[in-house]
Parts: C-alpha cells; sequence; structure tokens
C-alpha cells in the first residue's frame, strides 16, 4: 500500500502541490499534518507510523516535510524500516529500499538540519540587530491589575501560592519572578 505523509508549517499555508503530487503518484492514503516539524508530536504523524504495515511505502514530497533534523529523521526511518516500511522522498529522489538510497538519506537529512540551524541563526542575528535600532522591544507584558493585591493576601497567608497563581492566571515561574521583581522596586 502506498502511504502519504503531508505536512505544512502553519494551518495557513497550502497543501495542494502536495496533495497533487501524490494523486499522481497513486497514493491510498494520506495524512496531513498543519504544524512545525521540529517536533515529533504530530497528530497525523503518529497516526501515520501507527497505520503502516510490512509492505507499504511511505511517500513524501520532501525530507524536510517529515523531519526537521537528522535524529528524528533516522528515528522516523529507522521505525519504517522495523516495519518493513519503505521511506520515498520524491524531491530527493530517495528510496531507502536501496543501499544507496539509505546513504543520501543520512546527507538530505544533516543538510536539512544545516539549513534549519542557518535559519534560526539569521532569525537571532535579525532580532539583534532590531533590539539595536529600537524597533524590537520582545513580548509585551500582560498587565495584572490585581497582581499587588493578590501577592500581598499570598505573603500573609490568605491564600496558597497555587491560588494566587490560579487567580492571576500565571506559571508558577512567572508567578515568582514577579515576586521577585516587586520586591527589588
Amino acid at each position: 500500500m502506498k502511504i502519504g505523509y503531508i505536512r505544512t508549517s502553519t494551518a495557513g499555508q497550502n497543501t495542494a502541490r502536495q496533495e497533487v503530487l501524490m494523486q499522481e503518484l497513486g497514493v491510498d492514503q494520506v495524512f496531513i499534518d498543519r504544524m512545525s516539524g521540529k517536533s515529533l508530536e504530530r497528530p497525523e504523524l503518529k497516526k501515520m507510523m501507527g497505520f503502516v504495515r510490512q509492505g507499504d511505502t511511505l511517500i513524501v514530497e520532501s525530507i524536510s516535510r517529515f523531519a526537521r533534523n537528522t535524529r528524528d529523521l533516522l528515528e522516523l526511518v529507522q521505525q519504517l524500516t522495523d516495519k518493513g516500511v519503505a521511506f520515498v522522498s520524491k524531491k530527493e529522489s530517495l528510496d531507502t529500499a536501496t543501499p544507496s538510497g539509505r546513504f543520501v538519506l543520512t546527507i538530505f537529512g544533516a543538510v536539512a538540519e544545516l539549513e534549519r540551524e542557518y535559519i534560526l541563526q539569521r532569525q537571532k542575528e535579525g532580532i539583534a540587530i532590531a533590539k539595536q535600532k529600537g524597533k524590537y522591544k520582545g513580548r509585551k507584558p500582560i498587565a495584572r491589575p490585581d497582581f499587588d493585591a493578590v501577592a500581598a493576601s499570598w505573603k500573609r497567608g490568605e491564600i496558597s501560592a497555587v491560588t494566587a497563581m490560579e487567580q492571576l492566571n500565571l506559571s508558577k515561574s512567572t508567578f515568582y519572578r514577579k515576586v521577585r521583581e516587586m520586591h527589588n522596586e
């Protein structure tokens, strides 16, 4: 059975190009995720990995649609191999049913990971330049007008820290950081 896996980085991106490719290749079943590929915690990826069986072929448009780093790519392909499933990436003309395909897979995976790291590096450099020019100030803090009153109530022992965090809708680390900041002012 031919299985297709499609991924876009965001829900707003179009999957049509990848879907047309899957139709042209006669894919029997398609799984589509609309989220970042940097994590393996993708619902359709998990469904697809549970769905594939020995003798199946998994087809993706490109390696970057399947995994964003070498470790994840090789781990996923190993899981497929253990199940007796071939992995095919059309863009890279890669088929893990062959020894040369497995070798090339490792190289392409490393290149995809390098490109991802370059993107993150350029993003950090751009943010640093924007900060220097005063155009990037980071995330704006969420105003909690009742913070002082709730924190004071917590300090007096009238409510627990957990209750204070729930009332303010703050995480534990944010709550305690704001308490420290309040004392340093």
